[in-house]
């Protein structure tokens, strides 16, 4: 009984880790702007620093220091971190200039199509074999897409650079298996130089607005760290407690908050052309979305098929010799 409540305690909390950790990713497009008058580059230099310290102090009071020798003796592992530090550089600076420049709601749509891209990319780079309703999922998502850049007049390439960067940042992360402040301390490590010369640079052409725009908009910089690394800790305190399949559709959460705020509070427009391309979006979505849920009930229904099978099998010869030994006790002694 009660480690059934601690499981289900477990459950709860992981769930409370994921929202939270989805909630914030969501909500990040109210901060960025904050940070004007600094330009979206200056600002990821800022966050890459600033993430380095946050990670660095975390890992400094868990004492967790062990993985790092062995990393620098894997220069294959060190490559792809490298690799995933330059796509999520790419990703985290067009994020932060398509919320300053007034595209809140184009950014959004590119983790709605992230699913979609990282299944093709599978495909394609991976040779997976899709099954018939992810086939109708991508095909209907790229048709969203081609909808979508009739209504815009152009191919959605924020949309679709963040789609394509995420998805590889998620391949190179999956192949390099780091846990994630460990895999942030070492990406982080590989851009602090690099952002720590370009602030140096900014500051010796008197156009670094550090600390020129008062003590408020410092500490919104330094804050860079805690808003990179704050949702990464709650999503590995809900990847270790609840379900994948879970996850899977908290993921939604963080592109729907966005989208209702590039909508409802940026007042961003969104004509009938693009309001059917983000339909069209949302339907490939909701098949990827019943197919998994689908999948994962007959895989654990088998599963669970299997196991009742291996158990009844088990039980098997106890009941046999269970019946010789009664058959023996009634046998009659000559």
């Amino acid at each position: 009984m009660a480690a059934a409540k601690s499981g289900g305690g477990d459950q709860r909390a992981g769930l409370l880790y994921g929202i939270g950790a989805y909630g914030m990713w969501g909500l990040v497009p109210l901060f960025w702007p904050l940070l004007k008058p600094s330009g979206a580059i200056e600002i990821l230099a800022h966050r890459m620093v600033w993430s380095l310290a946050v990670v660095g102090i975390a890992l400094l009071a868990l004492r967790r220091w062990g993985w790092v020798r062995e990393l620098l003796r894997q220069p294959r592992k060190l490559g792809l971190i490298a690799i995933a530090a330059s796509v999520i550089t790419v990703n985290w600076g067009l994020y932060i200039w398509s919320v300053n420049t007034g595209h809140v709601v184009e950014a959004s749509l590119g983790y709605f199509i992230n699913p979609l891209v990282t299944i093709a990319m599978g495909v394609l780079l991976l040779k997976e074999r899709l099954r018939p309703a992810q086939w109708a999922a991508v095909g209907t998502g790229f048709a969203a897409v081609v909808v979508l850049t009739f209504g815009y007049g152009r191919p959605p390439w924020i949309s679709l650079t963040l789609a394509f960067s995420f998805a590889v940042y998620g391949l190179v992360k999956k192949k390099v298996n780091l846990g994630g402040v460990e895999s942030l301390a070492a990406e982080t490590a590989i851009q602090f130089l690099p952002a720590m010369a370009y602030l140096v640079w900014l500051g010796s052409q008197g156009s670094l607005t550090f600390g020129a725009e008062g003590a408020g908009h410092a500490a919104l910089l330094a804050a860079t760290g805690v808003v990179t690394a704050a949702p990464l800790v709650c999503f590995g305190a809900a990847a270790i407690r609840v379900p994948l399949s879970t996850l899977g559709l908290l993921q939604y959460l963080a592109p729907v908050f966005q989208f209702l705020l590039g909508v409802a509070y940026f007042h961003e427009a969104m004509p009938p052309e693009r309001w059917a391309g983000f339909s069209l979006v949302w339907l490939a979505l909701t098949i990827l979305t019943w197919d998994a849920l689908r999948t994962s009930r007959r895989t654990r229904a088998e599963a669970l098929r299997l196991a009742k099978a291996a158990a009844t099998a088990a039980r098997v010869p106890e009941e046999r010799i269970a019946e010789d030994r009664i058959a023996e006790e009634r046998a009659p002694r000559l």
